[in-house]
C-alpha cells in the first residue's frame, strides 16, 4: 500500500465515514451527544431562572388566592360591608379618592413629612450611631437617653409634640423622625462595635489614623447594618405618617383615613390604608435589594469593645 493509499488518522480502512459523508462531516453520534447536551444547558437554564424567581412567583400566588377569598367571602355576604368591604369594593373606593381634589395635596403632605422626618432621622442618626459605636465615652454619654427614649412609646409624646409645634407639617415629622431615629442609629452602633478588632489592631499598627479608619474599615464594615436599620426606620416612619395626622392634621393619607373611618367610608379607609401599605413595601423592598447586595460585608467576628 502506497503512503496516498494509507487511511488517515481517526480514519479507518476502506474510508468510513469521512469518505461516505465528506471529509467535514461529523458522526451522528456526536451530534445526538452535542444535541443532547445544548438541551440538557437549556432545562438547567430554565430551572435555575425558575428557582430564582421562585419566591416572587409563589408570594404573587399566596395574593391572588387571598384577594380570590376575599372577594368570596364578601360576595357572599358572610362580613358585613361596613366590616370588611371586598377587594372590588375598595378598587372602586381607591379609584373615587385618586381622582377626588383633595388626593394631590393629601399624597404631597405626607411624602414631604415623610420626606423631611426620615431624611432628618438618616443624617442625625448614622453620626450619633457611629460615635457611639466608636467613642466609649460618648457612648457612656448617651446610652442612658437613647435607652430611656427608645423605651418610651412615641405615640404617648404626640400630644406634647402638637403642643410645641403646632397641627402643620413639623408635629408630624417630629414624630416620625422619633420612630426612624432610633433603629438607624442602634443599628449603626452595632455595625461599629462589631468590627473585627484584630482587623483594626492591624491598620493602627501600620499607623492608620481615625479617619482613615473610619473611612476604609468602619463604614464598610458597618453598611449591612446602616441598612437593615434604615429598612427597620422606614416602617417606623410611616406608622409615625399615620399616627400623627390621625391624632391633628389639616391634610394627608392618615387624616383621609381618619375622615372616612369616623363618616363610614369603609372602601375608601381601606383604599387610603392600601396607599401606605404600597410606599412601605416600596421602600422596604428598595433597602431590602441595598442590603443584600452588601450582605458579603457582614462581619462574623464580636464586638472590638
Amino acid at each position: 500500500m502506497s503512503p496516498s493509499d494509507r487511511p488517515g488518522v481517526g480514519e479507518r480502512p476502506g474510508g468510513g465515514w469521512r469518505q461516505a459523508y465528506g471529509p467535514g462531516a461529523l458522526p451522528r453520534s456526536f451530534l445526538a451527544k452535542r444535541g443532547q447536551a445544548a438541551s440538557t444547558v437549556a432545562e438547567r437554564a430554565r430551572l435555575q431562572g425558575l428557582a430564582r424567581h421562585q419566591g416572587l412567583l409563589v408570594g404573587l400566588a399566596a395574593v391572588v388566592v387571598v384577594i380570590a377569598v376575599w372577594q368570596l367571602v364578601t360576595s357572599l355576604h358572610v362580613v358585613a360591608p361596613i366590616v370588611l368591604p371586598g377587594p372590588s369594593a375598595i378598587a372602586v373606593g381607591l379609584y373615587q379618592y385618586a381622582t377626588s381634589p383633595d388626593f394631590p395635596i393629601d399624597l404631597a403632605t405626607s411624602g414631604e413629612e415623610l420626606a423631611i422626618g426620615f431624611g432628618l432621622a438618616i443624617v442625625i442618626g448614622l453620626p450619633a450611631g457611629i460615635l457611639m459605636g466608636w467613642y466609649r465615652l460618648v457612648f457612656q454619654v448617651f446610652d442612658p437617653f437613647v435607652s430611656f427614649f427608645y423605651s418610651t412609646p412615641r405615640i404617648a409624646l404626640v400630644p406634647l409634640l402638637i403642643i410645641w409645634f403646632g397641627i402643620g407639617i413639623w408635629s408630624k415629622v417630629a414624630v416620625i423622625y422619633l420612630g426612624a431615629f432610633f433603629p438607624i442609629a442602634i443599628n449603626t452602633l452595632v455595625g461599629v462595635r462589631s468590627l473585627d478588632p484584630d482587623l483594626l489592631r492591624c491598620a493602627r499598627s501600620f499607623g492608620a489614623t481615625d479617619l482613615q479608619l473610619f473611612r476604609t474599615i468602619a463604614l464598610p464594615g458597618a453598611v449591612p447594618f446602616i441598612l437593615t436599620g434604615l429598612r427597620l426606620g422606614v416602617g417606623h416612619a410611616l406608622i409615625g405618617v399615620v399616627v400623627g395626622e390621625l391624632v391633628a392634621a389639616q391634610h394627608g393619607v392618615g387624616y383621609e383615613m381618619n375622615i372616612f373611618g369616623t363618616t363610614y367610608q369603609m372602601a375608601k379607609m381601606f383604599a387610603a390604608l392600601f396607599i401606605i401599605a404600597v410606599a412601605g413595601a416600596v421602600l422596604q423592598t428598595a433597602f431590602q435589594r441595598l442590603e443584600h447586595r452588601f450582605d458579603a460585608w457582614r462581619v462574623s467576628a464580636g464586638g472590638r469593645r
